[in-house]
């Protein structure tokens, strides 16, 4: 399937300088999450959605390799600074054993729609919320389900978040899911600042509690463990980021993985403006700092630390959507997937709410809230928005993908952060520098489609970037209309 025809606001070409500067003054949410400002930016590429469920098979024609994403819902509490589709807590008792069903089902429609059981899977991930709160007869089902509708190879490594409180007081289930296959898990210790946990609402997480998940952990024979730490928030300081990194780096996982606060979509997104790009740098280099003297090693740019030689420490999945742009399928609430030529989301992603995607499949619809046939542009942005997870672009599997060079397709772009000295070449990647890191919003948005670039400036600028009709209309439309079609039916 061809890219879709380019937008009037994709066609334009913006100031390098301008761009960088729009990047920088907007850092809480120029990053990897793309795109920004959807609702305007990617208009002109969404799908109607009565074409949608037609559509949507199509970008998967010819694709017979591809990452799988399954989404679990479920959190004990919602922490402050959650982006996912995570629904309400008080509905995990009614909603839990239910949306196992539900995910075997909709596993069934996508097998029906794109012959899944002919694809093979290159990187499984079951996240969240938090994936090892249900029983782990659920996760089994999800583990069989994928084997069952994909060719899933022994070599490749299946990864599942968890909790400290869970990984601490449930031994038994790690014990599990390494029976399952599952070889690699990540645990959120995210900050130990008992001032920051209580002010983020984040409950699942205490200095005993870490040390003993990382005793059940280990004594489940885990040698693949990764522990994510956050900074950047507004009431953290450098001080907390180094209590924390010293906790963690005496864990001894084998990665740690630095999540920078974004801001979009959280209950504390008001509080962006609580920190500046300056104290976000010195946090950022403080953690670089003591993991490399702790022997943790990453690429400049790269937000996941590993001191395992030649292992990149992220887990199959990602790895290959960032290093090789490859296709992945996302399965449950609010679900990301990404073809060569699409983007889509599953219902749930903007209002976390599972009424909507229920209706869908066991109406025997493919729940999509949203889904856009991509231009080449638009593609472009988002597949150089997610290789900055590496902190550069492996210019072979841009070549492979687009069918020209990186300088041919960006030549602009790459003149300037070749000239400021932000990046340069390493082997077969374009990779930030030392400089390129400390300007990483300003260089992220160098790269995004001009439509995403053109968000930016507006917002600079104070002009309004919304368009009248937000999406609770659209899902209030949506859900009518769904149960018109169902009394019809």
């Amino acid at each position: 399937m061809h890219w879709n025809l380019t937008s009037p606001a994709d066609s334009r070409r913006h100031d390098p300088a301008d761009v960088l500067a729009a990047g920088m003054e907007q850092h809480a949410i120029a990053n990897t999450a793309y795109p920004i400002g959807h609702l305007t930016t990617m208009r002109p590429y969404r799908v109607t959605r009565r074409e949608a469920q037609s559509f949507a098979p199509q970008p998967w024609e010819g694709i017979d390799r591809l990452g799988l994403y399954v989404h679990i819902p479920f959190c004990e509490t919602r922490c402050g600074f959650c982006e996912y589709a995570v629904i309400d807590p008080k509905q995990n008792a009614a909603e839990k054993d239910d949306y196992f069903d539900l995910l075997e089902r909709e596993f069934a429609l996508w097998d029906r729609a794109i012959d899944s059981r002919g694809k093979t899977l290159t990187g499984f991930d079951i996240g969240g919320g938090t994936p090892s709160l249900p029983a782990a007869r659920q996760i089994g089902r999800v583990m069989e389900a994928a084997a069952r509708h994909f060719h899933l190879p022994s070599d490749v490594t299946v990864s599942i978040e968890t909790t400290p409180k869970i990984a601490a007081s449930d031994p038994g289930k790690l014990a599990a899911y390494q029976r399952m296959g599952i070889r690699r898990i990540s645990m959120g210790v995210q900050t130990v600042s008992p001032c920051l946990l209580e002010a983020i609402g984040r409950t699942a997480t205490t200095l005993e509690w870490n040390r003993q998940a990382v005793e059940n952990i280990r004594a489940a024979d885990y040698a693949n463990f990764n522990v994510d730490v956050m900074y950047g928030f507004a009431r953290q300081n450098v001080d907390s980021v180094e209590a924390t990194l010293r906790h963690v780096i005496d864990l001894a996982p084998e990665h740690i993985t630095l999540y920078q606060m974004r801001y979009k979509g959280t209950r504390i997104a008001h509080q962006a403006g609580g920190i500046t790009w300056a104290q976000i740098g010195e946090q950022a280099q403080l953690a670089k700092q003591m993991l490399a003297e702790a022997g943790y090693w990453a690429a400049p740019g790269k937000n996941t630390f590993s001191r395992i030689p030649g292992d990149l420490g992220t887990s199959d999945y990602l790895t290959n959507r960032v290093v090789n742009g490859a296709p992945y399928l996302g399965i449950g609430l609010g679900s990301q997937s990404l073809s060569h030529t699409s983007l889509s989301y599953n219902t749930g992603a903007a209002d976390k709410d599972m009424r909507l995607y229920r209706r869908y499949v066991e109406s025997g619809k493919l729940p999509i809230q949203d889904i856009y046939h991509l231009s080449r542009e638009a593609a472009m942005g988002k597949f150089i928005a997610v290789a900055f997870y590496f902190g550069g672009i492996h210019l072979p599997s841009f070549q492979e993908k687009f069918g020209c060079a990186l300088e041919a397709a960006l030549p602009d772009a790459l003149a300037f952060v070749l000239e400021k000295g932000l990046m340069e070449y390493r082997g077969e990647t374009l990779q930030l520098t030392a400089v390129g890191v400390e300007a990483k919003p300003g260089v992220h948005a160098l790269f995004y489609a001009p439509a995403v670039q053109e968000h930016l400036l507006k917002l600079c600028r104070g002009e309004r970037v919304r368009p009248r009709s937000g999406w609770r209309k659209q899902w209030q439309a949506e859900w009518q209309e769904i149960q018109m079609d169902k009394v019809k039916g």
